[in-house]
Formats: structure tokens, sequence, C-alpha cells
């Protein structure tokens, strides 16, 4: 595949969600056919031959990644959403925000010992997130193959937080420093 510049069709949003924030707003790069499909490619990309059973993706952002991806790769699509969106049995998992903690939770039966699991993002920052999928794979007794997202804060450090967490390799498409 040639290489795509995603970086192109991402936009700068000044001053959102506050005053001093610069949000990254890839919905210009998912309104481009030719830069979505290449975004889901890459995405996938580096795990297509590591047998990926199960992709999981976070509410919300990581929804619109990660279903394309398991399309691409074959494999199934599991939701972490927040509490008390899910009908059935869930296992969750907290983590910290800046101003406190947060809770994902997945459906229990969703992934087990067969499954090999990628974790996918559109934007990969303090590494909370991914943390806490990390645990909730862990947990169910699943194999983690990897992490990616559409972007990267490397400002933030979320390769040193993970670290902590998982050996598995993290790839992203574009990495904001």
């Amino acid at each position: 595949m040639a290489e795509f510049d995603f970086e192109s069709l991402i936009e700068d949003i000044r001053d959102f969600p506050k005053p001093g924030v610069v949000f990254k707003d890839i919905t210009p790069l998912m309104a481009d056919p030719e830069g979505f499909a290449a975004t889901v490619k890459a995405l996938a990309e580096p795990y297509r031959d590591m047998g990926v059973t199960k992709v999981i993706g976070a509410e919300a952002r990581g929804f619109m990644m990660g279903a394309p991806v398991a399309i691409e790769l074959g494999a199934g699509f599991v939701p972490a959403r927040k509490p008390g969106k899910l009908p059935r049995q869930t296992a969750s998992q907290e983590y910290d925000l800046e101003y406190g903690t947060a809770e994902l939770h997945i459906h229990s039966d969703a992934i087990g010992p067969d499954d090999k699991v990628l974790l996918i993002d559109d934007l990969i920052a303090t590494g909370g997130t991914m943390v806490a999928q990390v645990k909730l794979v862990e947990r169910l007794g699943a194999e983690l193959v990897g992490i990616a997202g559409v972007l990267e804060l490397e400002f933030f450090e979320p390769r040193a937080v993970l670290a902590k967490v998982t050996d598995k390799p993290v790839h992203s498409l574009v990495k904001v420093g």
C-alpha cells in the first residue's frame, strides 16, 4: 500500500473543547472515502497475520475505527462502553481521568481464552482507556496482540504508561509531539 498523508485530512480546532486546547479533528479523514479506507487498512496491517479474533473499541470514537478494522481483519467487534449501556452481565474496569475516574464495561462473555484481541481507538493520549481495556482483556483470559490508534499524543507519553501493563506493540498513524 502506498503511503497516505493522513495528517492532511486531520484538522486542528483551536480552543476546543476549552481555551488553550488544540483538538485534532479526524472527521474530515473519515469523511474522505480514500482517507477512511487507507486509515482502516493502515491500522489493520501490522496485525493482519496475527490471528486477531476480536477487536475492542472504546465508546465512542473507538467504535468508528474499531468496527471497520474488525471487518478488515475478519474478526468480531466488541464495544467497550460506559456504565449502564450494555444489557447483559459485564466485566468492568475503572481508570483515572484528569479530575476523577471513569469506567469501561464489556460483556463478560465477549472475549475469552481462545481470543486474540486488538485494541483500537482514534486517539492514544494519556493511555488511561487503553490501560483499562488491557486489564479487561487479561481478566477475561484473552490474549492481547496489540494496540493501535489513528493519533498518538506523544507529549503525554502514553507508551510509558502502557509499558507498565503490557509489552505488546503500540501502532499509531500520526504522532503529535
